[in-house]
């Protein structure tokens, strides 16, 4: 009855795709538990905390473009730096304390002091600074103390770029700022969570993941190091469902992923009336390295496989495998009619058919013809 309309191939002419000389090499798999967990093994994403880990492990050191005040007390009688109190902020006071004008690191990572020269700062703390600007003022001024502020952070901080309310670059502090840290301080999302993936560049790593996982699991939620780059990206992805089901439609699903089983129900089921249970196919071009391939694959120019997977949904151990199944972005998922239901609709025509002419052949008795 391949006359009769209808909304794709019968379950026998999917299953014989690979007796077509055209079609040669296209792998039909049936949907088992072995098939879910290898599959579902091969899609493991590598977490943040594997590839960048956990902490920063990070110095807070200066570099060039940032902003740095210097103040140096001196005990009397010293005269170094002045016969008094050069900062009227700071009060009566028995010590002279001078505070240098803010300057910026220059790009050999020095700044330069009355009686001091110039200070290598580049990688240094703040501390640091103030240890090496006293070490240079002994046998000048009378028992030197300094203090070294920061007033212009550019080199420790991070970018964050993409799906926000309003890139920026966050600067970081001795807290150790972690990743959701900076989105806050970007203004948030414009998408839905479930539909966002945040990847980091650090140096010549990349590495990314869907929000929801990090949010679910604190250790992804990991400390920020300087010049990282935070992408926040919207990257939808769906599944089409085709033939006997619930319906027929392009289905969004979260970046996270979901199983063939939330699939179906997504879908609506299978059509009672119509579905053949143990007709139910999954097509996708899968990676070469997903499984041990049962016959030599076709290849895409891409490297993809060309793949369809038999879900028997008449045996009661393909609902579990289903369950970790792992939908992929840009599916078919296709449910083919029963031989009940192309019966039922050459049925139909037949009495379509009839119906007219039992009318007529009524009309005619009624006439008297």
């Amino acid at each position: 009855m391949d006359w009769l309309a209808g909304s794709g191939p019968r379950a026998e002419q999917v299953e014989a795709a690979t007796a077509d000389p055209q079609a040669s090499g296209i792998q039909i798999v049936e949907i088992t538990d072995t098939v879910a967990r290898r599959l579902a093994t091969s899609r493991h994403q590598a977490l943040f905390s594997e590839i960048l880990g956990t902490t920063g492990h990070r110095k807070a050191g200066l570099g060039p473009g940032d902003v740095i005040e210097v103040s140096v007390w001196e005990a009397p009688p010293g005269m170094l730096f002045g016969g008094g109190n050069t900062n009227p902020l700071a009060g009566p006071s028995t010590a002279n304390i001078a505070t240098f004008p803010a300057q910026m690191v220059n790009p050999q990572g020095t700044i330069g002091l009355p009686f001091v020269g110039q200070v290598q700062v580049a990688g240094k703390s703040p501390q640091e600074i103030e240890a090496e600007v006293v070490r240079r003022l002994q046998g000048k001024a009378n028992q030197p103390q300094a203090l070294v502020r920061v007033t212009q952070n550019t080199t420790a901080n991070v970018t964050v770029i993409g799906e926000v309310t309003n890139s920026a670059r966050v600067p970081l502090t001795a807290k150790g700022e972690r990743l959701l840290d900076a989105l806050a301080a970007s203004g948030g999302l414009r998408n839905p969570l479930d539909k966002t993936t945040l990847q980091i560049t650090r140096g010549s790593q990349v590495a990314a993941l869907p929000l929801q996982t990090i949010v679910q699991d604190p250790q992804q939620n990991i400390e920020l190091q300087p010049g990282d780059v935070i992408a926040v990206l919207n990257q939808p992805v769906s599944f089409t469902v085709l033939g006997a089901t619930g319906k027929n439609e392009e289905i969004n699903f979260e970046t996270k992923g979901i199983s063939l089983a939330q699939a179906l129900a997504r879908a609506g089921g299978l059509n009672d009336n119509r579905a053949k249970a143990s007709g139910a196919f999954i097509f996708r071009f899968e990676e070469a390295n997903a499984l041990d391939w049962p016959t030599p694959p076709l290849r895409t120019p891409d490297g993809k496989v060309a793949v369809i997977y038999r879900a028997n949904l008449r045996d009661p151990a393909t609902f579990f495998a289903a369950q970790s199944f792992p939908m992929q972005n840009k599916d078919i998922l296709y449910v083919s009619n029963s031989t009940s239901a192309e019966l039922q609709k050459f049925l139909n025509l037949v009495v379509s058919a009839i119906y007219p002419l039992v009318n007529v052949g009524n009309a005619i008795g009624n006439l008297g013809i």
